[in-house]
């Protein structure tokens, strides 16, 4: 396997704060997708998401899908801010992916916005 796919939810998406960190490894943009209806999102003290798969009254997310070289995965991930982690993602289409989802403890006391239903128009909001 010398690429993987990698659904990313936030600031490691096109044009946003962490992006480079999946370009300097040679990560491709492959496409926009969204995971199905079983997960939240939350704002962790506004500089980046975290979303979690859910049992009940979950969102589809908005995604992004990357492919990645294999060997500049454990790179993305020690790039990541504490809390995220690499788990499977299941798509819109019930696929399933490697993506970046957060700990619990990290979403604990902060702000879900799953309503918003992407971290982008989450933030777009709020420069509103």
């Amino acid at each position: 396997m010398e690429t993987v796919l990698l659904a990313v939810n936030g600031t490691l998406m096109r044009g946003l704060e962490l992006n480079g960190n999946l370009t300097s490894v040679g990560a491709n943009f492959v496409r926009e997708d969204k995971t199905d209806s079983n997960y939240k999102l939350w704002s962790i003290n506004d500089e980046h998401p975290a979303m979690l798969r859910v049992e009940e009254a979950g969102v589809k997310v908005e995604l992004e899908i990357w492919e990645v070289p294999a060997k500049g995965l454990a790179s993305i991930l020690l790039n990541e801010p504490p809390g995220l982690a690499i788990g499977k993602i299941i798509l819109e289409d019930k696929s399933v992916v490697l993506g970046v989802i957060g700990e619990p403890l990290l979403c604990k006391n902060q702000l879900e916005i799953s309503e918003f239903g992407s971290w982008r128009s989450y933030i777009e909001q709020k420069i509103k």
